[in-house]
């Protein structure tokens, strides 16, 4: 019996990082090196053509619509499994320790919190694959949760689909297949979403700042 070849998940990884961030101009005027990274992806095209094909403002405002104003969209991963509870600060921690753990230090200036999306995509795409991977699994409910949202939503003309919806079945599609606990806890978060605890996140990452060779942020 042959085992399955590994697929290198590092380039979708690494697009999907740049995709889900803001599109600023210098990300649109990098589309052409992130289509080079994952060449008529077939779930990456159409977003990468939407990018490429609508007026700056307008993704802006698309963008921001989607994500900074709608909980279910959130785009960090522990908002999922903890809402603004307690118990999410530690849980930020631990993407901390795991960056520091490969070398790289999480840069606090960039006002984002460590469990942003793209920053896992690109921590795993370009520092540590297996660590990434692993932060994603933790995390995977979320993920399914973010793939369900962005693939069940409504636009003005009255379509259903966000055109990031294909940027999380992409890095979907990159994960073992849902157990069923992790399935259950998808069923869960659809049912009731994340924990409503309204506490804030003061002194999450309370200690020393971090040193290291690099530092990893989510925009530059």
């Amino acid at each position: 019996m042959r085992r399955r070849a590994r697929v290198d998940v590092r380039p979708v990884w690494a697009a999907c990082a740049a995709l889900l961030d803001y599109p600023t101009a210098a990300l649109l005027d990098a589309l052409d090196d992130i289509e080079a990274l994952v060449p008529a992806h077939p779930d990456l095209a159409g977003l990468i053509d939407h990018l490429r094909g609508s007026p700056p403002a307008d993704l802006q405002a698309e963008y921001v619509a989607t994500f900074d104003h709608t909980r279910k969209c959130a785009l960090y991963l522990t908002y999922f499994a903890y809402g603004d509870t307690r118990r999410r600060g530690q849980a930020l921690v631990r993407f901390k320790e795991t960056y520091r753990a490969a070398g790289v230090a999480w840069d606090e200036t960039t006002g984002e919190l460590p469990d942003h999306l793209c920053a896992v995509l690109q921590f795993g795409a370009t520092v540590d694959p297996a660590a990434g991977g692993r932060l994603l699994a933790e995390h995977r409910a979320g993920v399914e949760m973010l793939r369900l949202a962005l693939s069940g939503w409504r636009n003005d003309d009255g379509t259903t689909g966000s055109p990031w919806a294909g940027a999380l079945r992409a890095i979907c599609a990159t994960l073992p297949e849902l157990r069923g606990d992790e399935a259950d806890a998808v069923r869960r978060l659809v049912e009731q979403g994340p924990p409503a605890e309204e506490v804030g996140l003061d002194g999450y990452g309370a200690g020393p700042a971090l040193i290291a060779p690099a530092t990893l942020a989510v925009r530059s």
